[in-house]
């Protein structure tokens, strides 16, 4: 039981404190912003965490560490601001009210036009100029994923970023350096451990105290909304109007965000994001490091969270093909009881996942891949960069000592109504060598175990032949070269 109890949030909105209480569950940030506040500098483009239009940097403690993130206002919860430091574009520029180095780059090197998405760019390469002072070239094109541009093309903004490293961040041109120490000072005074109770004529939005409030709310409350990033359930306000009241938010618990490596394997908690996620996941797997990058946007990396991409039990969830063919497991708690399942046993039909009431994901485990094992994840999307997955393919092989397929492990997402294994195609690997022959006859079998719908994103005829064709390119790549060119007409055959 939470020890305090509060019936507002507390946060700084660029250089003041606020106190907010009775409002709706589903207030987004970039409304509150814009219509509150009335500071407009924050636009509203796509309403759904893609253009990065309303890009804005949010502060948190992390162990004993205020670190900013740049956000999408659009989907994030005025409710989930407790105890951060929000900063919008009005209050980036320097103490003296001069032009940041950033802003002032953005001018000198053309890199804004219709001006629109400006604040929102400006916000994200702020963000990775207090963070790195030698970004590379890659690095800010990975910075900008979130922000789109209809007018520049882009190479003004790179040219723009790379003129603003040449500043070093610090107290004489940098509000947020100068005010370092003092925010520090006022979120950790702010982060008082109590469960946060907002009632309002639309419903009730909870903020649990640890994750042993959030068990025993959740299973007081069974049928309220649990959001985390709000990736996902941002887009049910914005674009669905639904109505997801009671609302429990849980991205301010640290006792959800803790990662563990070892021997063993990988275990982040449910409320690891993709950013945080990042550096031990591609430690222990570098093969995921492609795919990482190409998970939403900077700012939804930020957001979004892995338990979370798993709980919604999306079939084209990115997460959840590596993870199977990694033979993940999930613990689901439910009061002070926990369970522990593979996670390929998690996803039950469209729309249904293996969790009872008030039962919450709570971590995943990850094993340790062997060192002979092959493995690879591949995804295929209209789009590189900021875009959902048409399909997600992962393949993990061993061979044993005579090149016989020893363990095969297929995952699919955008195949079927869930994650879903390709077990038949499995079976035609095991114990066989692995050679074109062997795969050709894999390649077939993928037909029985998947029959895939049209929809926008591609047809069931492409999703088919594509996923024959990434088996094909697995063993290749596993090959070291391009193996058995001459028959290469065989990758066009459906």
């Amino acid at each position: 039981m939470a020890q305090t109890h509060r019936t507002h949030i507390r946060f700084l909105l660029n250089d003041r404190t606020v106190e907010l209480s009775g409002f709706a569950p589903d207030l987004t940030l970039l409304d509150w912003l814009r219509l509150d506040r009335r500071l407009t500098g924050t636009k509203e483009g796509c309403a759904e965490g893609d253009c990065g239009a309303c890009t804005v940097l949010v502060g948190r403690m992390d162990n004993g560490v205020l670190t900013y993130e740049t956000v999408n206002a659009c989907i994030r919860f005025v409710g989930s601001l407790d105890a951060t430091h929000v900063v919008t574009v009005e209050h980036l520029n320097r103490p003296d009210g001069a032009l940041s180095a950033v802003q002032q780059a953005m001018v000198d090197l053309h890199g804004s036009q219709c001006g629109f998405c400006t604040p929102g760019i400006v916000a994200s390469l702020h963000a990775l100029w207090l963070a790195d002072p030698e970004p590379t070239e890659a690095d800010i094109e990975r910075q900008l994923q979130g922000n789109l541009c209809r007018c520049t093309g882009y190479e003004p903004i790179v040219k723009a970023a790379l003129a603003a490293a040449r500043t070093i961040p610090s107290e004489d041109n940098d509000r947020l350096v100068r005010a370092y120490a003092e925010t520090v000072e006022t979120l950790t005074a702010l982060a008082d451990g109590a469960r946060v109770t907002i009632d309002s004529e639309r419903g009730t939005t909870y903020l649990p105290a640890d994750v042993d409030d959030l068990a025993e709310l959740y299973e007081a409350h069974p049928g309220a909304t649990i959001v985390a990033g709000s990736t996902d359930v941002g887009l049910w306000v914005t674009k669905h109007m639904r109505d997801i009241a009671p609302v429990i938010l849980i991205g301010h618990l640290d006792g959800l965000k803790e990662i563990g490596l070892d021997e063993d394997g990988l275990t982040l908690g449910a409320g690891v994001s993709y950013t945080a996620a990042r550096g031990a996941l591609v430690s222990a797997f570098p093969q995921m490091a492609e795919l990482w990058d190409r998970i939403g946007g900077e700012q939804v990396r930020n957001m979004g969270t892995i338990g979370g991409n798993i709980a919604n039990g999306s079939p084209i969830g990115d997460t959840p093909p590596p993870l199977i063919a990694l033979d993940a497991t999930v613990t689901l708690r439910k009061g002070s009881s926990r369970r522990t399942l593979p996670l390929e046993a998690f996803f039950l039909d469209y729309g249904k996942q293996d969790r009872q009431k008030g039962e919450f994901v709570e971590s995943v485990f990850v094993p340790a891949l062997d060192e002979e094992a092959f493995f690879a994840v591949y995804k295929i999307s209209k789009r590189r960069d900021e875009d959902i997955s048409a399909l997600c393919a992962a393949f993990r092989v061993t061979l044993d000592g005579e090149g016989l397929v020893a363990s095969a492990r297929i995952a699919f997402g955008g195949m079927a109504g869930t994650p879903k294994r390709a077990r038949a195609a499995e079976a035609a690997l095991l114990g066989r060598a692995w050679t074109w022959d062997t795969i050709q006859q894999a390649r077939q079998q993928l037909a029985s175990d998947y029959q895939p719908l049209s929809d926008w994103r591609a047809s069931a005829e492409y999703r088919m032949l594509t996923a024959q064709n990434l088996l094909i390119r697995f063993f290749l790549e596993t090959c070291g070269a391009p193996a058995r060119i001459e028959r290469r007409p065989a990758l066009a055959e459906a």
